[in-house]
C-alpha cells in the first residue's frame, strides 16, 4: 500500500529501475538497507548474518513513476568486521547516508544505481570510509543500457594544403 501512495497509482509514464550495489572493504559488513523515495520508504532490510553483504547487486524497485523530479535517499549500516589484531572493529557500527535528485524521463526508462563503496585510503578513520556514489544509465524498451550517444558533431577534416 506504501508503494501505491508513493507512485500515485501510476501505471504508464517512465519505467524506473532502483539497485543497489555493494563494493564495501572487507572491514565492513553491510546489515541494514533503506531506500526513501519522494519521502516514503520503499525499501527496508535488515540482516545481521551477512548475507545482504553476499549480494552482487539488490534490486529496490522495478516499476513505473510519473515523469518529472524525483528524490531517492539510501541509509546503510554496516558493522565492523575485523579478525586477529583488528577485531575490536566487530563491535562499531557505521552508517552512510545519500540522497540522489534524478527526473524520471516521459515515454522513457532509466535505471538509477546507488554504490556503498569504501573511500579513503588506510590513513582516513574508519567512521569517513562509508560512502554512497550514484549512476543514472538510460536504457531501451527491454531494460538494457542504451549505447552512449556521441555529441552528434562530424569529425574535423583535414585542410589542404
Amino acid at each position: 500500500m506504501l508503494k501505491e501512495t508513493v507512485l500515485r497509482g501510476v501505471m504508464a509514464g517512465s519505467r524506473v529501475i532502483i539497485a543497489h550495489r555493494n563494493v564495501m572493504g572487507s572491514g565492513f559488513r553491510l546489515v541494514r538497507i533503506v531506500f526513501i523515495m519522494d519521502g516514503a520508504q520503499i525499501y527496508a532490510r535488515t540482516d545481521e548474518t551477512g548475507a545482504l553483504d553476499q549480494e552482487d547487486e539488490l534490486t529496490i524497485y522495478d516499476g513505473n513513476l510519473p515523469p518529472g523530479p524525483h528524490n531517492v535517499t539510501v541509509e546503510l549500516t554496516y558493522q565492523g568486521h575485523g579478525y586477529g589484531v583488528f577485531s575490536y572493529l566487530s563491535g562499531y557500527t557505521f552508517e552512510s547516508r545519500s540522497s540522489h535528485s534524478f527526473t524520471a524521463p516521459e515515454n522513457e526508462a532509466v535505471k538509477l544505481g546507488s554504490i556503498g563503496y569504501e573511500r579513503g585510503n588506510p590513513t582516513t578513520e574508519m567512521h569517513d570510509r562509508p560512502a554512497v556514489s550514484w549512476q543514472e544509465v538510460p536504457l531501451d524498451a527491454s531494460g538494457r543500457p542504451l549505447p552512449k550517444r556521441t555529441s552528434g558533431r562530424g569529425t574535423k577534416k583535414k585542410k589542404k594544403k
